[in-house]
This record gives structure tokens, C-alpha cells and sequence, in this order.
């Protein structure tokens, strides 16, 4: 599959400007828990998997950036000279913003050529903004010799989607991308940026993403209200960020929250903890340990932090209920997206089918069942 996606790539690009492109692979990433917890500068476990977004890109010879959309089959011409923001632009602010932020660095960036597309399920939570801004970031300093480091480039991409898209997400997504490793999830440390690689031996059960296929609009805005609402506790507790609270910490201020407030600050706090152990649990090959802090993080969001679906807590209620599922989540933003399951193998035919049925007879409309492995981080595909 993915051998196909870079032999199209790059043979549109071949057909579009008719010289040899870089290539490169920029994947998206699951995470295994640790939900809202990044932008709370706290902890996360996710991984790279083998889904992404493959870019082709070379030097231009004319005065503009000249960007095609292979998925979409949409084009876009700029001048790097004066870059703003455009209304409803979608895809192309990604690439924009990743432009611009390089030039704020004082750092130009000559015109260029650009083919991109992936095989990232549209809506699944599984990161594609963050795979299409590394890769981008890392074409440009590859193709130009720009000089940065990764973790130059995965700012670059974080505030890209911040002042160009308009959605203030933390690093993980950006990082996990950049740095993933194969067979492995990072247990990431959002404030110091650094993370330790934990190799994941699943034994009898495998990874099911299954996708609820819809898509609530209100993800971002409701998104930036979380991220406010936790900024506010933070400020009256005089600390930095919601890494730094504990719930003892938290009951001092109590009086000063309405209930919706203090549930969700206290949900960072308990999902920093869950992160944590649920690293332990790795590295003991505890995995039913694991799959029951998944169910709990789950209600977590459900009720305290309040950004899952009817759809989300369907799929969760669904697996909590089979012996054959050992743990299930809502993974990402929330409002819809994917749910991430650890189901027991000689079973996952069997539970893939009968969840799809039940969602279709629940919900009028079907799920989607995805089947990822941990790969490796953005990197180049060829060598030119």
C-alpha cells in the first residue's frame, strides 16, 4: 500500500515538473493514553505508525511555490515573499504556515515544487496535520540544506498549525511524528521535550483502531475552550501549567471553579498519572493492567473532561463488555475520530464484525476498522 502511495507521488510530480524529487515519509501516530495532557506540558505515550503522508519535493525555477494536492486532486501557487493566512484554505495553510514559520527564523526559503498525499483515514484522529506539516518542514530543510534540527523543525510545524490554522495544539503529535520508532511508543515529557523510547511486545492481542466516521465541528473551538479553562486553574494555583497541580493542590482553589472547571482540571492531573503507569505496565508486559487504565482514561473523558460522543462511548461500552477486549479508549481530540483497542487476536475477526453491525444498527451508518504498526519517524525516502 505504501509502495503504491510513493510511486504515485512521485510519479505525479515527475509529470507535473519533470525532474527527480526528494522524497519523504511523514507518518501519523496513535497515542496509546495521556489525552489534553501535552498542552498541560505533562505526559503522553504515542507512536509513529505506517500511515502517513508521503511528499515529493524539488527546487522551482520560476518565482513561485508551486503545491499540488494529489488526494484532492487542488492546487496552489504562492509567493514566499508575503505569506498570510487564508480564509477557509484548509490543506494549504498547513503548507503556508510551515513556510512562513521557517522565514521567522530568518531563514529563507527559495521557491519550490511540492506533490503530497497519504493514506491517513480522513477524521480518525490519527494526526494527519502534524504528518503533512514534518513533512514539509523536513522537505525544506532537506531539499535546501536549512541547517535545523528536529526539534527546530516540529516548533516550526506546532506553530504552523497554531497561527495559521488556528488550532493551539500541544507538541505531541508533531513530535511523535517526527521522532517515532519502529516497534516502540515515546513516553514524552511535553516540557523538556524529551522522551524514552518503550518497546511494546503486544503477545496475543493486536491494535484495533476502529473509527466512529463522524466529525463534529465544534472540535476546534471546543478544543481551545479546554485549553483555556485549564490555563485559568493554572494561573490561580500560580503555577506554570497543570503538569505542575495535584488534586491537594487543586482543592485549594475548588471554591473558586464551578464544578465543570474543577472536573476537568483534575482530569489532567489524573491522566498525567494513568501516563505514567501506563509506561510501567509496558515495561512489565502487563498488559491487561494497561487495557484497565485505557477504560479508565476513558471515563475520564467521558464525564470530567467532556469531550467524547455518543458514538466514541458506544464503541468503548461495546468492548468493555467482550471478554476478547482487554482495553478500549477514545483516542485524540475528541468529538468523534477513532477509538484505539487492545483485542485478543484468534478474536479480532470475529469482534471487528459484530462491532461494525452493532454500529451500523445503533447509528444508521458504518464504522471503520484500521490495523497499524509502530514505524519510524519522518524520514527521507530516497537518498537524491
Amino acid at each position: 500500500m505504501k509502495d503504491t502511495l510513493i510511486k504515485n507521488i512521485e510519479s505525479a510530480y515527475k509529470s507535473l515538473f519533470k525532474d527527480n524529487p526528494v522524497l519523504i515519509d511523514s507518518p501519523g501516530r496513535i497515542n496509546i493514553i495521556g489525552e489534553h495532557t501535552d498542552y498541560n506540558e505533562g505526559f503522553v505515550l504515542p507512536a509513529a505508525i505506517d500511515k502517513g503522508i508521503v511528499a515529493a519535493i524539488g527546487k522551482s525555477d520560476s518565482d513561485f511555490c508551486s503545491v499540488l494536492a494529489y488526494d484532492y486532486n487542488e492546487k496552489h501557487e504562492f509567493l514566499t515573499d508575503d505569506i498570510q493566512p487564508i480564509p477557509n484554505g484548509n490543506w494549504k495553510n498547513y503548507v503556508i504556515g510551515v513556510v512562513a514559520e521557517i522565514q521567522k527564523k530568518s531563514i529563507k526559503v527559495p521557491p519550490f515544487n511540492l506533490v503530497f498525499g497519504g493514506d491517513i483515514p480522513r477524521g480518525g484522529g490519527l494526526s494527519s496535520s502534524a504528518a503533512l506539516e514534518n513533512s514539509i518542514v523536513f522537505g525544506l530543510n532537506e531539499l535546501f540544506g536549512l541547517g535545523m534540527s528536529k526539534e527546530e523543525m516540529i516548533l516550526i510545524s506546532q506553530r504552523a498549525e497554531h497561527y495559521y490554522v488556528g488550532v493551539r495544539c500541544g507538541i505531541m503529535d508533531q513530535y511523535s511524528s517526527m521522532f517515532g520508532k519502529e516497534d516502540h511508543a515515546l513516553l514524552l515529557d511535553c516540557r523538556t521535550q524529551i522522551a524514552k523510547p518503550i518497546q511494546i511486545d503486544f503477545q496475543d492481542y493486536e491494535l484495533v483502531l476502529i473509527n466512529t466516521n463522524v466529525s463534529h465541528k465544534l472540535v476546534d473551538a471546543e478544543y481551545n475552550n479546554r485549553r483555556e479553562v485549564c490555563e485559568k486553574v493554572a494561573s490561580l494555583l500560580d503555577i506554570k501549567s497543570l503538569r505542575d497541580a495535584t488534586r491537594e493542590l487543586l482543592n485549594t482553589v475548588k471554591s473558586q471553579l464551578s464544578e465543570d472547571e474543577y472536573q476537568k482540571a483534575l482530569y489532567v492531573i489524573e491522566e498525567n498519572d494513568r501516563v505514567l503507569k501506563a509506561a510501567k505496565m509496558i515495561e512489565q508486559n502487563d498488559l491487561e493492567a494497561l487495557g484497565n487504565l485505557l477504560f479508565e482514561a476513558h471515563q475520564g473523558v467521558r464525564y470530567q473532561f467532556k469531550v467524547s460522543c455518543k458514538e466514541l462511548d458506544f464503541l468503548v461500552d461495546k468492548a468493555k463488555g467482550n471478554p476478547n477486549v482487554i482495553g478500549a479508549r477514545m483516542m485524540g481530540g475528541g468529538f468523534g475520530g477513532c477509538t484505539i483497542n487492545l483485542v485478543k487476536k484468534e478474536a479480532v475477526k470475529h469482534y471487528t464484525q459484530e462491532i461494525s453491525e452493532a454500529y451500523v444498527k445503533a447509528f444508521n451508518k458504518a464504522c471503520s476498522i484500521y490495523f497499524v504498526n509502530l514505524s519510524e519517524g519522518t524520514h527521507v525516502i530516497n537518498g537524491k
